[in-house]
């Protein structure tokens, strides 16, 4: 699974630390802006742009992203990178980033994972258990037909639907993600998120003792400004 909490959790997350996920957005904005500021001719930003809008970022500071990234405002150069390793319990866990000072980063994520019993491990160590898929999630509600969505997904090239207490998770190849979302968007359907993501494909289930200090690895490593998005593949949910 590696599935990060139900719908309900992730927006309350969200909400309670608002201020910091903008932060976060606004530099994957800048830095896929830096490839073209026009979201019609650049994907990585196409997505990036919904990706903030899906938490309600204002457009008044998605367009000042986008200004840094083309170099039109003044802005710090952040890079992209990304970090492995294990989990307390032997979860395997990748971090993404996005910095302006590596040596900063990497002593912040190895000083977590140290802390709460993991083990940051080197390029490779991990990843190999994972595929990059498309992702997007539709929360449940009285209106959907869950054949009817499964239908039109697929016709766009969806390759596997998946139906959780709240939500329908939609997985895609990296080629047809694109085409899938705008599918559903087309369709009126609302998506409460859509990304490229690290799915596991091989999971790893924690001894209940474990799981408290991963929960705390992950939500510490979250709290770091540099850190984008936390994958495992713990096969208990988390956040529930």
């Amino acid at each position: 699974m590696g599935r990060h909490g139900t719908i309900a959790g992730r927006k309350a997350a969200q909400d309670s630390k608002r201020a910091a996920v903008f932060t976060k957005y606004a530099r994957a904005i800048t830095v896929a802006a830096k490839a073209g500021g026009d979201p019609d001719y650049n994907i990585s930003l196409k997505h990036a742009i919904e990706k903030a809008k899906s938490i309600n970022m204002p457009n008044d500071n998605i367009a000042r992203a986008i200004k840094k990234g083309t170099g039109e405002l003044a802005g710090e150069s952040y890079e992209p990178g990304s970090f492995e390793g294990y989990g307390a319990g032997g979860v395997a866990v990748i971090v993404d980033v996005l910095t302006d000072n590596k040596n900063r980063t990497t002593s912040a994520v190895k000083h977590t994972f140290d802390r709460f019993g993991g083990n940051l491990g080197v390029p490779g160590c991990v990843s190999y258990m994972f595929e990059r898929k498309g992702v997007i999630l539709i929360e449940k509600n009285d209106s959907i037909d869950e054949e009817a969505l499964m239908d039109l997904a697929l016709e766009a090239g969806m390759d596997d639907m998946i139906s959780y207490d709240d939500s329908f998770e939609i997985r895609t190849s990296q080629e047809a993600f694109d085409a899938v979302a705008d599918a559903l968007r087309s369709a009126h359907y609302e998506l409460a998120e859509a990304d490229i993501e690290y799915v596991p494909s091989m999971e790893t289930t924690p001894a209940e003792g474990d799981v408290k200090n991963l929960t705390r690895m992950i939500e510490a490593l979250e709290e770091n400004d540099d850190v984008q998005k936390v994958y495992t593949n713990c096969a208990v949910d988390l956040f529930a």
